[in-house]
């Protein structure tokens, strides 16, 4: 029996039907050896960096698997291309975007892959939904957990839960 980890994911979507593509998304995890165990609501949000682009739908999952972190990287790569999904360049406007956020409390730094990701603590696109549904997660590099690091965000970016 192969050990599971518990991980977060962010999935984001600007273009198309957002919230059939966070669906779509959501429902690839199964198939490709990711459980999921909780979602959070879909928030609205507007674009951070890249602004002249539509507004996002986000949310986050919590799941369990048994898949490397880069493995798992590789699968939701694969999710994101099965639908067409291309990043043209960074931050820009796509179908779906898949992010690991977290995996277990590791801590991976390498050119593909850093783990905790490395802007989620300064996201209120990602901290929202994460702090939905896990408040008090806190990993060892934080200095606090998801929902005091939401109460304390400097992010000025608007979000609304749908």
């Amino acid at each position: 029996m192969m050990a599971t980890h518990i991980v977060y994911l962010s999935l984001g979507s600007n273009l198309g039907d957002r919230v059939a593509m966070l669906r779509t998304g959501i429902d690839a995890l199964t198939s490709a050896k990711v459980l999921v165990r909780k979602i959070s609501s879909f928030y609205e949000t507007e674009p951070v960096d890249f602004l002249d682009q539509p507004w996002f739908l986000n949310c986050v999952v919590e799941a369990e698997t048994s898949l490397p972190p880069q493995e798992l990287l590789r699968t939701l790569r694969g999710i994101e291309s099965s639908i067409g999904s291309k990043k043209e360049f960074s931050k820009g406007p796509r179908l779906l975007d898949i992010d690991i956020l977290l995996y277990g409390d590791e801590t991976i730094d390498s050119p593909e892959l850093q783990i905790p990701h490395p802007r989620m603590v300064r996201r209120k696109f990602v901290l929202a939904p994460l702090a939905e549904i896990a408040p008090s997660l806190k990993h060892r590099s934080w200095s606090a957990t998801a929902a005091q690091l939401l109460s304390g965000s400097a992010d000025p970016s608007k979000i609304r839960k749908l």
